[in-house]
């Protein structure tokens, strides 16, 4: 292949994109930033990449981030025992300061990614402004300590984080009413915080490469409706994480946001790949009339 061919691919690509760039231009879209994705640090980066990217376009970011692996790390590190019921974290007063400081680092690391990237970012999490307000959550009728149940979202802070053009970064804290801090799952957070903002997308960056259909373990599927999810919900085997993911998936999209992604976080500029290509890297979730974007509607045989 020339020169030339290659800047001729080149520019095809673009023009791809010019429709998806349109239809979500002044969007807002929520990224999960999960612990899989930062354990690798060249993917790391091209995740930033493609979000200051998606900013620079014109589209509105909003990134939740986790740190479950950091967390652990810490934890042994200290000596503290790692606790675990029904896959949520015990969380006591110590592991929540643990918890703390540890999403704290990962907070402005990330926020310093993205500035290097070229766009501005600010690190929050639920404390500040009372953006995520929360109670203790039972699980399973067990109290495990600072672990919280999401009771609201306020967006203000958030809101005029984007209209001053920053990127928000989010941690999973909240708060309780008597201002003590809880633990959450990123993954709840995310969902959440896309459906109070009556987010376009919610991507989640997760460690499979889509969902598969029933019966079909060889293929993830491009596309499912939240009524296919359902049945996959209640019938599929699926790991913990994923069946997390495709929970507040359904909620989302029953909520509001037009379309959730759950993609493989490991495959660099995977962001890019799910969000300005045609059948993506992952599994989009829909509703059950599978509204397209007008970009979409030639590929609506593919799809359907």
């Amino acid at each position: 292949m020339s020169e030339l061919d290659k800047i001729v691919d080149k520019a095809e690509i673009l023009t791809e994109a010019l429709p998806y760039i349109r239809d979500f231009h002044n969007k807002k879209v929520v990224i999960k930033y999960g612990s899989q994705v930062l354990k690798d640090k060249n993917v790391a980066e091209s995740v930033m990449e493609d979000i200051v990217l998606l900013k620079l376009i014109g589209m509105q970011p909003v990134i939740v981030h986790s740190g479950s692996n950091e967390i652990n790390r810490w934890l042994k590190a200290i000596g503290k025992d790692i606790e675990y019921y029904d896959n949520s974290r015990v969380t006591d007063k110590e592991t929540i300061e643990i918890v703390e400081m540890v999403l704290g680092k990962i907070n402005k690391d990330l926020v310093q990614m993205i500035e290097k990237h070229g766009a501005k970012a600010v690190g929050i999490c639920g404390k500040d402004s009372g953006t995520i307000r929360v109670s203790k959550k039972q699980v399973k009728g067990k109290d495990i300590g600072y672990f919280g149940k999401i009771e609201s979202i306020n967006t203000e802070l958030i809101d005029d984080l984007l209209e001053r053009d920053f990127i928000p970064v989010i941690s999973s804290i909240g708060i309780s009413d008597d201002f003590e801090s809880y633990n959450l799952k990123a993954d709840d957070v995310a969902g959440a915080v896309a459906k109070a903002l009556k987010a376009e997308k919610l991507l989640f960056l997760a460690r499979e490469d889509g969902i598969y259909p029933m019966g079909d373990s060889e293929v993830p599927k491009a596309m499912i409706t939240v009524d296919e999810a359902k049945e996959i919900i209640e019938n599929a085997t699926l790991d913990v994480a994923t069946l997390n993911k495709l929970i507040c998936a359904v909620d989302a999209i029953t909520n509001g946001v037009h379309r959730v992604h759950i993609v493989d976080g490991s495959i660099e500029h995977s962001v890019l790949l799910e969000f300005f290509t045609v059948f993506g890297s992952g599994t989009a979730i829909v509703d059950n009339d599978k509204v397209l974007y007008p970009h979409e509607k030639d590929y609506r045989k593919q799809v359907n």
